[in-house]
């Protein structure tokens, strides 16, 4: 809960804050880190000021179309280890100043990015994978953060480039892993949008080199781990959802399948560098409780959870005892959280968590119709939360979602058991 002086709720006013002067920037800086407020600038960097770096491998045709849509910024392709060398001349006529690095041997995304960060010369880099299309405006709309000087990375909503052509194109335009969805934030680790996919990114160069770059060890989550360094190092990072790339997503089902499975592997790295910001589930002793003794289907164990409910209210009420009616705030918040559990609960269950899911599923009736119940429940209210026009009917959707948690989840265990790590498996539980 925030807490502002009268004198900071004063210069609020109508719901905007202008800053200009230090107590105005101190009330937006506690307003923006906190998540309260998100930021209106009006000035911003000028967009010569960035160079478009592009890790390519064996993508000649994403290459052309990108390269398209960029027309007029300078390009540093890092070719990383392509059957046949990119060669610059083969894009005089894309409108943009295109320099080709060479890597005769793959090094990864990573050390590509790298290696096209420290030739670039501009204040600013602009990460674009070769399947990628930026949309109009999205450059200007990113830079208008970095008025604020304590921003070191923007990254734009990474929606479908192809929406319709099958299901599993539905099923991504809806719920793609890149997709952060519609909401503005400040990125931080355990928040709603925790990390930023580097398949679209804007940063400040000189940050970047400073802090190290991209984890050249890394050949998934390198991303992940960028956003956390640069949290952990006091920067401020920014999604901005008016700002939007259009992805080619995989949609073939092997492609498709093999790349969530991909993405599931990255737990294991990220687990052994940033262990408390990577477990599959976190949430309140209380909400565990509360949630175990309710699935017990017992008297007795909905009674337990009344009072574990009850428990979490009374906890909660001395945090708003200033407000009025703090029983019933307490009350609204306690259900929140609640429901917050539950779900997190069922989506671990089935993503994170399956292989010992399935295993208790055999071995128990009674958790094989709780498990059977959460899965269909969890992927109705998931498809309810994304669903778009045009998109997939529930039934498809749900089972797409939960082939999407097979993948993912078997990545995480494949991971884990390669790293000899838990890190990446084990649960938190905060107060």
């Amino acid at each position: 809960m925030l807490k502002l002086a009268p004198a900071a709720a004063a210069m609020i006013g109508d719901g905007f804050l202008e800053v200009s002067d230090q107590q105005t920037a101190q009330v937006a800086r506690r307003l923006l880190d906190s998540g309260v407020g998100n930021p209106r600038p009006r000035l911003m960097p000028a967009v010569e000021d960035v160079t478009v770096v592009v890790p390519a491998r064996n993508n000649r045709d994403g290459l052309e179309r990108l390269l398209s849509a960029v027309r007029g910024h300078p390009v540093i392709i890092v070719d990383d280890g392509s059957d046949a060398p990119i060669d610059s001349s083969t894009f005089s006529t894309c409108g943009s100043r295109v320099t080709v690095l060479r890597h005769d041997v793959a090094r990864g995304p990573a050390a590509a990015r790298n290696a096209g960060m420290r030739a670039a010369t501009t204040e600013f880099v602009a990460f674009l994978d070769s399947d990628v299309v930026p949309r109009a405006g999205w450059l200007e709309v990113m830079l208008g953060h970095f008025s604020d000087p304590s921003v070191a990375l923007v990254a734009p909503r990474i929606v479908a480039l192809d929406i319709e052509s099958n299901d599993l194109a539905r099923y991504e335009h809806s719920r793609s892993s890149l997709d952060l969805g519609p909401r503005e934030a400040q990125i931080r680790a355990r928040s709603a949008v925790s990390y930023v996919p580097s398949a679209a990114m804007l940063a400040r160069r000189r940050v970047l080199l400073d802090e190290g770059g991209f984890d050249e060890t890394m050949h998934v989550a390198e991303d992940v781990d960028l956003c956390w360094r640069l949290e952990e190092a006091g920067w401020r990072l920014r999604y901005e959802p008016a700002a939007q790339v259009a992805h080619d997503h995989r949609v073939t089902f092997m492609q498709w399948f093999s790349r969530k499975m991909f993405y599931g592997t990255g737990a294991a790295p990220l687990g052994e560098r940033h262990a408390s910001a990577v477990a599959p589930l976190n949430v309140s002793p209380w909400t565990f409780a509360a949630a175990a003794l309710l699935a017990t289907l017992t008297k007795w164990g909905i009674f337990g959870a009344l009072v574990a409910m009850g428990t979490t209210v009374l906890r909660l009420r001395r945090t708003f005892v200033e407000l009025d009616q703090p029983t019933r705030v307490a009350a609204i918040y306690a259900a929140k959280g609640f429901w917050a559990g539950l779900w997190q609960l069922a989506s671990a269950a089935c993503r994170h968590y399956w292989p010992v899911t399935l295993l208790a599923m055999i071995f128990s009736s009674r958790i094989r119709q709780i498990t059977i119940a959460l899965a269909i429940g969890e992927g109705l209210a998931d498809w309810w939360k994304h669903k778009e026009s045009g998109g997939l009917d529930p039934v498809r959707y749900v089972a797409y979602k939960r082939l999407d948690d097979i993948a993912y989840g078997a990545g995480l265990w494949r991971g884990a058991v390669r790293a000899r790590s838990v890190e990446a498996l084990k649960p938190t539980f905060g107060g």
